[in-house]
């Protein structure tokens, strides 16, 4: 079963479903790109695991009409839809509630990674196994906390979106005096080149503002609830470094594994199905 749509409010949620299995794997695409991109999990273990990939909203064929605000509720509720949609689930029984409804696993690529730890520290009871490639989430940078999370950096995030000249040229600077390296400097480009992706960056920041893990609780159920975590990353990724993976797993090693596969940032990718899908079944 390939491309579907749910309605949400006002709002219509795309989504894959990819496999037939028996395990439900809820899973989480990177910023900028969207649910197709674990399409090739399904054909290697769709015997196995059921694929459930979310397109996020303003990504894929997400049309999200509620405003700039998407909160762990409103995916929690997606989620919960979703699984009722294609294996009816009794209404009585929301999947915030604690010990109800399906076990599940999350897997979730760059960004989708800091959704996948917002959604576990909701329903920790629920989840199965936590699978997280090259996240994002698992340290607070400080210019996304200025730009989304106060009201003077959203208003400058705001208007350097609409006047992006000074910025460039601030981060040409920096490049040349190696304070940003060029995999940075080539990947910020990208999104602030041109006047539609730095609207769309905008709005992606904005509205996904909410999902913000707290690494302290989320590490305190891990070891309560024993849940398996497994981390992987990019051994040439200069966006998201394995030494913020290294930190976060103290505390929690008994819980936690960390690999590091030969990739860059593009962790989530069929040639490493092997990879991924093993972390998922360990």
């Amino acid at each position: 079963m390939g491309s579907q749509l749910l309605t949400f409010r006002n709002s219509t949620i795309g989504y894959f479903r990819f496999g037939n299995g028996p395990k439900a794997v809820i899973c989480f695409h990177g910023f900028g790109e969207d649910a197709t991109t674990f399409e090739f999990l399904g054909k290697k273990a769709g015997h196995e695991f059921t694929f459930y990939a979310i397109d996020l909203p303003f990504h894929g064929q997400t049309n999200w009409a509620e405003g700039l605000v998407f909160t762990h509720t409103d995916l929690l509720q997606i989620i919960e839809e979703i699984l009722y949609q294609n294996n009816p689930l009794p209404k009585t029984q929301p999947l915030s509630a604690a010990q109800a409804g399906p076990k599940l696993s999350l897997i979730g690529f760059s960004l989708g990674g800091r959704i996948a730890l917002s959604i576990y520290q909701a329903i920790p009871e629920q989840i199965d196994k936590l699978v997280l490639l090259a996240p994002d989430g698992l340290k607070v940078n400080f210019w996304y906390w200025f730009a989304t999370q106060t009201w003077l950096g959203n208003q400058f995030f705001a208007f350097t979106m609409r006047n992006p000249g000074w910025f460039f040229g601030f981060l040409k600077l920096l490049n040349k005096i190696k304070l940003v390296n060029a995999s940075i400097f080539k990947f910020v480009n990208h999104y602030i080149g041109k006047k539609d992706i730095r609207l769309l960056l905008y709005q992606r920041w904005t509205t996904l503002r909410k999902l913000k893990p707290d690494l302290s609780l989320i590490k305190s159920l891990i070891v309560k609830h024993k849940t398996p975590v497994r981390i992987v990353y990019g051994r040439h990724d200069r966006i998201i470094l394995s030494s913020v993976g290294e930190k976060f797993r103290k505390g929690i090693e008994e819980h936690s594994t960390l690999t590091i596969i030969e990739s860059g940032h593009q962790v989530l990718h069929e040639k490493h199905v092997n990879e991924i899908i093993e972390r998922l079944k360990s």
